[in-house]
């Protein structure tokens, strides 16, 4: 789950160190999960876990007949964003694309996976755009450009993709 393999934060450390609180507020905070309680208790209580089949089959007790999406889906992606320091790379990451490494008339689009990230882009572009004579960019997009049901079909992994845009002035 690391981007930088030499970082000494794992998911590993993570699950199997973190106490209950801390691991339910970060299930909570980054992958928006309802049952995050009651995940990170399980977690606790199943400790060691070595793999990460044994991971998703403790955050699939919380959810018995599951529906499309795998149960354990929002605790990876939790621990993803965790482990990587991810939403405050993009916070950091927005401002240099824009400002400093943009050209006028260059265009950027952002593809988020996550409400999260897609919360960051939308505020930055706000931040940077719009009716003012003094911003720097213009959207191009005015709501996210998301999937098709056919497209989605064909790439399921296109249900949480969200596209946004903007050209710089």
């Amino acid at each position: 789950m690391r981007m930088d393999r030499s970082q000494t934060l794992t998911a590993a450390v993570v699950v199997n160190t973190y106490g209950e609180a801390e691991l339910a507020e970060l299930l909570k905070r980054y992958g928006e999960e309802p049952k995050a309680r009651q995940i990170a208790n399980l977690i606790v209580h199943n400790r060691p876990l070595q793999t990460t089949s044994q991971l998703a089959a403790v955050a699939a007790k919380a959810w018995p007949g599951h529906s499309k999406v795998h149960p354990a889906t929002r605790t990876f992606q939790a621990l993803r964003i965790a482990v990587n320091d991810e939403l405050e790379l993009l916070r950091k990451s927005l401002p240099i694309w824009m400002n400093d490494l943009l050209a006028p008339k260059g265009r950027i689009a952002v593809i988020s996976f996550h409400s999260l990230e897609d919360r960051l882009v939308k505020q930055a572009f706000a931040e940077t755009s719009g009716d003012r004579y003094d911003a720097p960019l213009t959207p191009l997009t005015k709501k996210p450009i998301t999937g098709d049901a056919q497209e989605i079909v064909f790439n399921p992994r296109a249900r949480s993709a969200k596209l946004r845009a903007a050209v710089k002035k």
